[in-house]
């Protein structure tokens, strides 16, 4: 909501922002809404791949059936900075963390994300597949669908 205000103030447009993150069972949720700043604040580096080795370090000795982890997006949209009625939707995808990466697409923790559904990891998906099923994906597509009723009703 923060972002998505500050940005249709400082445009004087409509905005839309997302936060996403991964939350892990073993780790009480953790890294959440500290995803992308993991292995900073844990003095450990910055970025991807510290962001990786970080959350595998956290989770050494979590057997595999413990490494349930979910990603989550939250989607904020607003038509002018003071809406009093902003669409928020929100989607997870459901997962588990592997004990080391595979694929080689995605970003973030991807490489680390098994979907046993798909039977790889969300860096080996291709980009239309991911689009489809990731939380963000799932999220953009309720948000379509509440501003289609938000056009119907106006």
């Amino acid at each position: 909501m923060i972002k998505a205000r500050h940005a249709a103030h400082t445009t004087g447009l409509p905005a839309l922002a997302d936060d996403s993150g991964i939350e892990v069972d073993a780790l009480s949720g953790e890294p959440g809404i500290y995803s992308a700043r993991f292995a900073a604040r844990r003095q450990q580096g910055q970025g991807d791949d510290d962001n990786n080795a970080a959350l595998l370090a956290a989770l050494e000795g979590v057997p595999e059936a413990e490494r349930t982890a979910r990603y989550w997006c939250v989607l904020v949209y607003l038509r002018h900075a003071e809406d009093p009625v902003p669409i928020i939707v929100q989607a997870s995808w459901e997962g588990r963390v592997l004990n080391a990466p595979a694929g080689e697409g995605g970003f973030g923790y991807d490489p680390l994300f098994w979907l046993p559904d798909q039977g790889m990891t969300a860096a080996a998906l291709d980009a239309a597949t991911k689009n489809r099923l990731s939380h963000r994906g799932r999220a953009m597509h309720q948000l379509l669908d509440a501003l289609s009723e938000l056009r119907e009703r106006t």
